[in-house]
């Protein structure tokens, strides 16, 4: 494959070029950035989560004499000679420094997810252990936070209406599982669809996500097969692989190069002590990582995949609808076949504006799935409003509705991705993450930066997700912005403007190259300086 490396004042890119001397895998420019942090940052960092530490101790001690109140849960006196329950020290980080920022999250909404939120105004009297409601609600506050790549969470619409009318009709609960007395015509009816939408033999739907990967890995390997995970796989992932009892090993992100060492290894070495061959080998990887913001690299792992026979389990959470022309995922934006993907998993609770998930493939698989899985067995049923609102925002993307509405939206949101990062770019902020991802990242590294970026943007009216560790390394904590097709231009250019205006007060502008700002200027690759990547 013939990479090119480019480096600019510290900015890594990697760009994949269509064609290679192994064949033309890409069908176009795959570019990914992700700037080295500043060693300055870095020093600062871990300095800042060094007195964060310092004075946590501290605390505890003061907590221990009652000189400082202890709001945590501890075990009782009478108790103290018992196992216990609550691993004291395992909530350090908790208690002395999620808890001093833990006003950023859990934030309550009264409103519909959509472009714009409602907020209820809270107020803590002790560093944020308990919130009290002051009866105010926060208007019109532009939502950066939610997975609503689509716009379909609204309550007014086509969809909406839909689900009205099956509410009325099948009730909101099924109260049985598909097995028993739960299985109503239009779980039948959505499964075909999604097999359509997605262009494989069969699917099934499962009421939720985290289960659907959890639950369903293990139905599909055990003892004395082998599962390849990437190191940033979602914890669904690493829960059903562990869950499974196969044996686990850990690739880098996104690299090739590891993926493949791990493989040939498998088959020379088979399972360790016996040295029998693995029974199976499932490569598991993401469309879109959600916390990096980075694309698969599907067609070289489909290549792998072939080369050394293995099976691959794609989770396309993040990626189904706000990918592809036809906002079916990354098989659909990379122009691949989607037969080549063994199990193809995604969910409905992002760019549908629903819940739950689905395993489509062939049909011997879904089959074997439907007797084997927990989560089939054992699980209500998928309630008819919900499904009926997958079944509408589906027909409405893939055009069987009569309109171009839903194209439209997969049009707007890779339209809105493009300029937000670049935009953010050209203020000089670090930005990770594929150039065509609706998750952005944007790095806030310092500890204290995380909740002050939090609240800023919420002063201004801007909603925003920040993270921080154990979620990202420690000195990578940072902000992600999640792109909609519902924001229009002027929302994306006061959000643009107040991130600039906070990330100027709270100097965040870290990126040792600032692009400059240009109009209907095509990206040059010529400004950067060829490397070996």
């Amino acid at each position: 494959m013939n990479i090119c490396g480019y480096k600019l004042s510290g900015v890594h890119v990697a760009q994949v070029h269509a064609a290679s001397h192994h064949g033309s895998l890409y069908n176009r420019s795959f570019i990914e950035s992700f700037e080295e942090t500043p060693m300055l940052v870095a020093v600062l960092t871990y300095m800042g989560y060094g007195i964060l530490t310092i004075f946590g101790y501290l605390r505890d001690f003061l907590r221990h004499w009652k000189i400082e109140r202890c709001h945590i849960a501890r075990e009782k006196e009478e108790q103290k000679d018992f196992v216990p329950l609550y691993q004291d020290f395992e909530n350090f980080y908790t208690r002395n420094l999620y808890m001093r920022i833990r006003d950023n999250w859990n934030r309550p909404i009264c409103s519909v997810p959509g472009a714009k939120v409602d907020l209820m105004e809270r107020s803590s009297r002790d560093y944020n252990w308990t919130f009290e409601y002051t009866g105010r609600v926060v208007h019109d506050v532009i939502n950066l936070g939610s997975y609503n790549y689509l716009g379909f969470a609204e309550n007014t619409g086509p969809c909406a209406d839909s689900a009205a009318e099956v509410t009325i009709k099948y009730g909101v609960g099924v109260a049985s599982t598909r097995q028993e007395i739960g299985n109503l015509d239009r779980h039948e009816e959505m499964e075909k669809l999604v097999a359509k939408f997605l262009g494989v033999e069969s699917a099934m739907a499962f009421g939720m996500g985290f289960a659907t990967n959890s639950m369903n890995i293990p139905a599909l390997a055990g003892k004395g097969c082998l599962i390849l995970s990437d190191e940033l796989n979602h914890a669904s992932l690493v829960l059903g692989a562990r869950l499974s009892g196969s044996t686990i090993r850990v690739f880098k992100h996104n690299n090739m190069q590891s993926l493949e060492k791990l493989l040939r290894e498998a088959i020379v070495h088979g399972q360790p002590r016996t040295h029998r061959p693995w029974k199976k080998i499932l490569i598991v990887v993401e469309g879109i990582y959600s916390m990096e913001g980075s694309v698969v690299r599907l067609p070289e792992v489909i290549a792998l995949k072939k080369r050394y026979r293995a099976y691959l389990y794609l989770d396309e959470a993040h990626s189904i609808g706000a990918l592809g022309s036809r906002g079916r995922g990354v098989v659909d934006y990379f122009g691949l076949d989607p037969c080549d993907v063994d199990v193809m998993m995604g969910t409905f609770t992002k760019s549908f504006g629903a819940a739950g998930g689905y395993i489509a493939g062939k049909r011997e698989l879904i089959e074997y799935l439907r007797s084997h899985s927990h989560s089939a067995v054992y699980a209500t049923s998928m309630s008819p409003p919900v499904v009926e609102q997958i079944i509408t925002s589906m027909k409405c993307i893939m055009g069987e509705d009569g309109t171009t509405i839903g194209l439209k939206r997969v049009r707007q949101l890779a339209e809105n991705t493009v300029y937000f990062r670049k935009r953010l770019r050209e203020m000089g902020f670090i930005i990770y993450g594929n150039m065509d991802s609706p998750v952005v990242p944007m790095m806030l590294y310092m500890p204290a930066k995380i909740g002050a970026f939090g609240r800023e943007m919420l002063k201004r009216n801007i909603g925003v997700v920040v993270v921080g560790f154990p979620a990202t390394p420690i000195i990578e904590s940072r902000a992600r912005f999640c792109i909609s097709a519902a924001h229009t231009k002027d929302m994306l250019d006061r959000a643009l403007s107040v991130i600039s205006e906070v990330g100027d007060l709270l100097q965040l502008k870290y990126s040792r190259h600032r692009i400059q700002p240009s109009l209907a200027r095509p990206f040059d690759n010529n400004v950067y300086e060829d490397i070996d990547d």
